[in-house]
């Protein structure tokens, strides 16, 4: 029988009751000083500095925040149906959502990352992974909808992701569940996890300039849960680093089996030497189905395409590819600093913080300083690899950001901490409390180049005593800390979506002078869209009725129809003639099952309703658009099936009788 750690249980035991009853910092008076609220006060009128995109957890949406304020300026649909905004109930998004599995309403939002440009956020997209049906989505920036969404194979818990190299070349994903291969036999025992289970990482290419992606190459990789990762950047560029766990291979009560070897893993990855493989045909194209989903602004329809089959790399079969770095212990960040020189673990149940060099790395590598191998993969010994260690820094650290000015701030989840520490001396600065269990940092590009280092937010999961009481689930929040001076300053908290994992920031100036206001109307290019009124018109085809409509303050046109019959498929095609910045236009029909639409200027979106019962029905704008907004209204004469009602429809004048008892035919 296998022997159990009960120290190990014991300390997770006891971090696990702390975080359970709301354990305080010792300093909790002294966290927030007299002039906090003037320095996150952003007056009435006025832009925040800051963009912050948040991922949504387990609500599979992104939140967009200003900074200072903590304003909730929009909730992007990504992965997840949204009735607000018709997302995934229109037409045109459903295929959004479309999966290997078929269509999949709701993904665990875990991790946000911003398109970079020589090392700097460049603010031209935002990407976001999808952790449960692993995918990933392009959201952007123009429009702050989602473009693109990627579905990945051979893959499990798509929680590594979504980092990027410094010039976008890749999107890149690792699994955290290892499984049996997409064109393996799924169907064996789960005891034979070291035998059968795989882990892949995913290289996501992106263009150039329409951001399209594609599934470039995967490397099949020993089976372990890979956890965080980060790309490297300047002197490390064409490397990416991956924290992985469950080095012990178990398959079953992880939080005792995948924890009791003092080290896990980084993994180094050479995508540069990868792309040489490819050149020399080494990648083997395996069979893999998975969906590739895109939406076409011009057209705003999106379109689903079923892929095939993906290129393989074996990292135990091609040298110089992948090394594993030893690191203590159940790491979850792996950051990368400015200069690329530095990597730095994260151990959840580790006592203090390595840092690796880049340089000590290299020359490991070229001397051949192994400690041996892991299930084939060349294992660098932790010292030849090491710079130095954070002693003693705090419990539970998770993720570290940097500031650009030699400085790390690393997260501690059980001790409810920021700490900052300084690169090269390896010592402690400054630290401070949050509230409560803090888990992802984020520094306004802190993970490029090109820090801003005025703000650090921290991302908690547990509120209790900081908000009203809303039942037995609290938000989640986001806490704001100034960070110009020495000294770490605590200035806002706020509540927050979903439950927040990583975000990232950036200046405003990046992006808002590139937002889109409106959609021509003369570059509509919908199938269905009706570009004026005198477009506006019903059709039948069968049971089929197409319902080519328009919406512009205060009216629809149609808004009277009639011969509409129960069984019908019934399209409504609406056009926002609007042409003015922030005038969408709602539409709903009473006893619709699905949802609503949300149309912008000079968009065409489409609702389908089977009407399953006679009657008449209201339809009408659900955005507050104008002062006569509660007269933008119609409605919808539904009539048996099979019944001779003609199709007849109109808006500001009244349709001839029609006898309501009309004979079916």
């Amino acid at each position: 029988m296998k022997k159990i750690n009960f120290k190990l249980i014991a300390v997770v035991a006891a971090a696990v009751v702390m975080v359970a009853v709301g354990c305080k910092p010792k300093n909790l008076g002294n966290a927030v000083s007299a002039d906090a609220a003037s320095k996150a006060y952003v007056a009435p009128g006025k832009y925040d500095s800051y963009y912050n995109f948040v991922s949504g957890g387990f609500s599979g949406q992104m939140s967009v925040y200003g900074l200072p304020s903590g304003r909730l300026l929009r909730v992007i649909p990504v992965f997840a149906v949204d009735p607000e905004k018709g997302w995934g109930y229109s037409e045109e998004t459903k295929p959004m959502l479309n999966t290997s599995h078929g269509f999949v309403p709701w993904d665990d939002l875990h991790h946000t990352e911003m398109s970079q440009t020589n090392g700097e956020i460049d603010g031209r997209w935002v990407f976001g992974n999808a952790n449960n049906t692993p995918r990933v989505a392009r959201i952007d920036l123009k429009t702050f909808r989602t473009a693109e969404i990627i579905e990945l194979p051979n893959s499990a818990g798509n929680h590594s992701s979504p980092f990027i190299t410094e010039n976008t070349e890749y999107v890149v994903a690792g699994t955290r569940f290892s499984v049996p291969p997409d064109n393996a036999n799924g169907d064996v025992p789960i005891n034979t996890y070291k035998q059968n289970y795989k882990g892949y990482l995913s290289f996501i290419s992106v263009g150039k300039e329409d951001g399209k992606m594609d599934v470039a190459f995967q490397i099949a990789c020993p089976g372990v849960n890979f956890d965080l990762s980060h790309a490297g950047k300047a002197k490390s560029h064409g490397w990416f680093f991956f924290s992985c766990y469950n080095s012990e291979q178990a398959n079953t009560l992880l939080e005792v089996n995948a924890s009791q070897k003092d080290k896990d893993f980084i993994m180094a990855v050479n995508w540069k030497k990868a792309e040489e493989y490819l050149k020399a045909g080494k990648g083997k194209k395996v069979p893999a189905k998975y969906a590739h989903n895109t939406y076409n602004e011009k057209t705003h329809t999106a379109t689903s395409e079923i892929k095939n089959e993906v290129i393989v790399l074996d990292s135990k079969e091609l040298a110089d590819l992948c090394y594993f770095i030893p690191c203590p212990k159940s790491p979850h960040g792996c950051d990368v600093d400015p200069t690329g020189e530095f990597i730095v673990g994260s151990g959840k149940l580790a006592a203090l913080i390595p840092v690796f060099s880049f340089d000590k790395i290299q020359k490991a590598i070229a001397a051949k300083d192994f400690a041996g191998d892991f299930d084939g993969i060349p294992v660098i010994k932790y010292e030849a690899a090491l710079y130095g260690e954070v002693k003693k820094p705090g419990l539970g650290p998770l993720h570290t950001e940097f500031d650009g000015k030699g400085n790390a701030y690393t997260s501690f989840f059980v001790s409810s901490e920021v700490v900052k520490w300084n690169i090269k001396d390896l010592k402690v600065l400054d630290r401070v409390p949050t509230y409560y269990s803090v888990g992802h940092l984020c520094i306004p590009g802190g993970d490029s180049k090109k820090p801003s280092p005025k703000y650090l937010i921290a991302y908690n999961k547990i509120t209790k005593d900081r908000y009203l009481p809303t039942g037995p689930e609290l938000s989640q929040s986001a806490q704001l800390y100034d960070i110009s001076g020495d000294k770490m300053q605590l200035i806002l908290d706020y509540p927050t979506i979903g439950e927040p994992h990583y975000a990232q920031a950036v200046p405003a100036e990046v992006i808002k002078d590139k937002s889109v206001k409106i959609f021509k109307i003369e570059e509509n290019a919908n199938p269905y869209a009706a570009k004026g009124e005198k477009d506006a018109r019903v059709v039948r085809k069968g049971n089929r009725v197409d319902i080519y409509a328009t919406a512009i303050r205060s009216h629809f046109v149609p808004d009277n129809i009639e011969g509409i019959r129960v069984g019908d498929e019934v399209y409504f095609h609406v056009t926002n003639l609007e042409q003015d910045w922030d005038v969408p236009h709602g539409f709903a029909v009473k006893g619709a099952d699905n949802g609503e639409l949300l149309i912008m200027p000079g968009e065409t979106q489409t609702l389908k309703w089977v009407p399953n019962r006679v009657g008449t029905f209201p339809m009408y704008c659900t955005d507050f658009c104008s002062a006569l907004h509660q007269e933008m209204q119609g409605y919808i004469r539904v009539s048996p099936a099979g019944s001779s009602v003609p199709l007849m429809f109109s808006t500001g004048k009244n349709l001839p009788l029609v006898d309501a008892s009309a004979s079916a035919k």
